[in-house]
């Protein structure tokens, strides 16, 4: 098994991870996850205002982390995918312009085209 860029996996078509990766970042940049996130950290500083048994207090403790952990993933997921999506648009900008020196008109100003359109996919 080889670990292969999240651009790159699955070729153009975006795979069962991807689609759940990005439906998962924007819900995770929803207001109702903020509200979660809110509404956990409160039951974590109540549960030592209250000086809970240390089963809420490990339950808070797990649930906190899980999420960090989670969305530590999502963060690192959506960095990778907008890191290639930049460079192949640079990529595509450097051979039109390469393209446009030499005077032809081809396949690098079509790719640029396509490479524009690349933020719907991040």
């Amino acid at each position: 098994m080889t670990i292969q860029h999240p651009a790159d996996r699955g070729g153009d078509e975006r795979g069962r991870f991807e689609r759940l990766a990005e439906a998962a970042s924007k819900f995770t940049s929803s207001p109702v996850f903020f509200g979660f996130c809110i509404a956990l950290v409160a039951f974590a500083a109540t549960a030592h205002a209250a000086r809970l048994s240390a089963e809420w207090l490990l339950l808070a403790s797990e649930a906190m982390t899980a999420v960090t952990l989670l969305l530590l993933a999502l963060l690192k997921n959506a960095e990778m995918r907008a890191e290639r999506a930049i460079q192949r648009k640079l990529d595509a900008i450097a051979a039109a312009l390469i393209e446009a020196e030499e005077g032809e008109r081809g396949k690098a100003q079509e790719d640029l085209k396509a490479a524009i359109r690349m933020e719907d996919e991040i």
